[in-house]
């Protein structure tokens, strides 16, 4: 059974119960990055929507990549679970499971244009993903996933999913630790879920959200899938001793 919290985004942009501006553009993948910039992201309001929009909510979901909740039991199934995990090996397929259909949630706004922008996007090198497989990968399928985009100390999380109860937590695990690793100060997770709060996901208002993001997007962080297998198992541990039960 797929979980039913698959995003880092609510399931429906207009199911969120703050007010958010929206504006209908034509948009490229520059355009998204300049967007993503002024603190702005599109999304679309169906699978099957041929209209994307800028969204910028008053209150902005941010995970606190000092004060991330790690529980114990969520801890163990990283450090020694059944999972193998990867970064960029399979954005494609990410971003698919991502907008497949979910038991309790037969829609998606990722659409075939956000698929495109953000496979160009990845192409760049500025929209990364974690895989989450359920053994060697290549060999067994993804258990889950989540992408998202980079700009400068800012990572601007997009989507997650799980067919494997789990997989996208280890994948947020994983991202988490990586991004603290690289020096990224900022996880922008659009908006709180009650499946983020347990994280420590909180929200700030528009206006501090955007103060932080422009101190973050002007440092200089540089992306790294080659990060030692052993750094990031130790980072995770770090985040056991930081968090709650």
């Amino acid at each position: 059974m797929r979980e039913a919290q698959r995003n880092l985004a609510p399931a429906a942009p207009l199911a969120h119960t703050g007010r958010v501006s929206r504006r209908h553009f034509e948009i490229s993948p520059d355009l998204v990055l300049r967007a993503y910039r002024a603190g702005l992201f599109p999304m679309a309001e169906s699978r099957r929507s041929d209209r994307l929009y800028w969204l910028d909510p008053e209150q902005r979901g941010v995970l606190p990549l000092d004060r991330f909740h790690l529980p114990r039991r969520l801890a163990r199934t990283a450090l020694s679970g059944p999972f193998v995990v990867t970064t960029n090996r399979d954005f494609p397929g990410v971003i698919a499971g991502c907008a497949a259909p979910a038991d309790g949630r037969e829609d998606t706004w990722i659409n075939p244009e956000i698929e495109r922008l953000f496979l160009a996007l990845h192409r760049m090198g500025h929209a990364h993903s974690v895989e989450v497989w359920a053994g060697p990968p290549g060999e067994a399928p993804l258990a889950g996933g989540l992408y998202g985009v980079a700009l400068g100390g800012a990572f601007f999380g997009e989507s997650m999913f799980s067919d494997v109860r789990d997989a996208s937590k280890i994948a947020l695990v994983h991202l988490v630790a990586r991004l603290r690793l690289m020096r990224f100060t900022l996880l922008d997770a659009q908006f709180q879920t009650a499946h983020l709060a347990q994280f420590g996901c909180r929200e700030v208002p528009r206006a501090l959200y955007k103060r932080l993001l422009a101190d973050a997007v002007e440092e200089f962080v540089r992306w790294d899938d080659a990060l030692p297998e052993e750094a990031v198992r130790a980072e995770i541990r770090t985040l056991r001793g930081a968090g709650g039960n």
